[in-house]
């Protein structure tokens, strides 16, 4: 296992270093747009010379990453905040991403687990088939769709919500844990929830509907066991094994997926930053998103390939 683990280090600093030096030459590439206030692009010139961003583009990467790891400094914001750090700038807006993601999951993962243990106690019912039919059509459908309905039908028709758009956290009473912000917060989870829910809910029907089948149910049912003692003793202890890592990872997925969902809700998170800093061109934002995005993906793999072999010690990561 250490040594699995080892190499999978050594192969995410690599995999790494290589995205984030092409994401860097490639967004160096694109021209430099000055600002038309003579006394402000003057300003930006001037911190760009001492940033070394008028060197040639291999100069500007080793300066680049000499900051990163001397002073930890990923550089400047030239469009959507002024010459304030863009770590600064996205740790502004990291909360309000992970609260709505986190929400989500709060939902997701119970209800999408126990629809899954129920249709796969119901299998071959018309119970299961319902679920399966509905499941298999909210998995087909991206999550900015729901994201459109949601808002037309409860927002736009039905006036259920009180507005599509995230409380301040001066407005929600100063926490982002309140009911006024819950609410307003009601749409994008929803939309964000409908599509990891089917998934859930598919994943955990396939998984224990096979250990139900399994020879070692069989056996515990004839040894007096009730159906619904063997499925919660025996059977969902085994079907989790594969179900957990996917528990993992299902915030990184959010995460990614909440971009779109942000930005049409109008929640002030990275997503819409990282979507903003490309439209803008403002390049030391979109490398910090670029590094952060990357490296939640990596590590987010290798957490998820370690987590088998500490939830069930008979499986040996790295073993032929």
């Amino acid at each position: 296992m250490g040594k699995y683990i080892l190499k999978r280090l050594g192969l995410l600093i690599f995999t790494f270093f290589v995205i984030v030096t092409i994401s860097f030459f490639l967004i160096r590439l694109l021209p430099q747009e000055m600002p038309t206030d003579l006394n402000l692009a003057a300003v930006i010139k001037a911190r760009w010379e001492a940033l070394g961003y008028n060197e040639p583009l291999l100069i500007q990467y080793g300066i680049y990453l000499r900051n990163i790891f001397t002073k930890f400094d990923f550089g400047t914001s030239w469009k959507i905040s002024l010459t304030t750090p863009a770590l600064e700038v996205m740790s502004d807006r990291i909360l309000p991403t992970v609260i709505v993601n986190l929400y989500a999951l709060l939902i997701s993962i119970p209800v999408g687990i126990a629809l899954g243990i129920y249709a796969a106690i119901k299998k071959n019912t018309w119970q299961d088939h319902f679920i399966s039919t509905v499941v298999i059509i909210f998995v087909s459908v991206p999550s900015y769709v729901y994201a459109f309905f949601v808002q037309y039908f409860l927002y736009f028709k039905l006036r259920w919500v009180p507005t599509n758009v995230m409380y301040s956290l001066a407005d929600a009473g100063g926490s982002y844990f309140t009911l006024k912000m819950f609410s307003s917060l009601i749409l994008p989870v929803m939309a964000l929830s409908f599509g990891e829910i089917a998934g859930l809910t598919r994943f955990t029907r396939a998984e224990l509907t096979e250990t139900l089948t399994s020879d070692y149910m069989l056996l515990a049912r004839t040894k007096g066991l009730t159906r619904g003692q063997a499925t919660v003793r025996h059977a969902l202890k085994n079907a989790m094994v594969p179900i957990f890592p996917m528990l993992i990872s299902s915030f990184i997925g959010i995460l990614s997926g909440s971009l779109i969902i942000e930005q049409i809700f109008s929640i002030p998170g990275i997503g819409a930053l990282y979507l903003f800093s490309i439209n803008q061109l403002d390049y030391d934002i979109f490398m910090l998103m670029t590094v952060f995005y990357t490296l939640i993906g990596l590590l987010a793999g290798i957490v998820v390939d370690i987590s088998y072999g500490f939830i069930d010690p008979r499986i040996k990561m790295g073993k032929k």
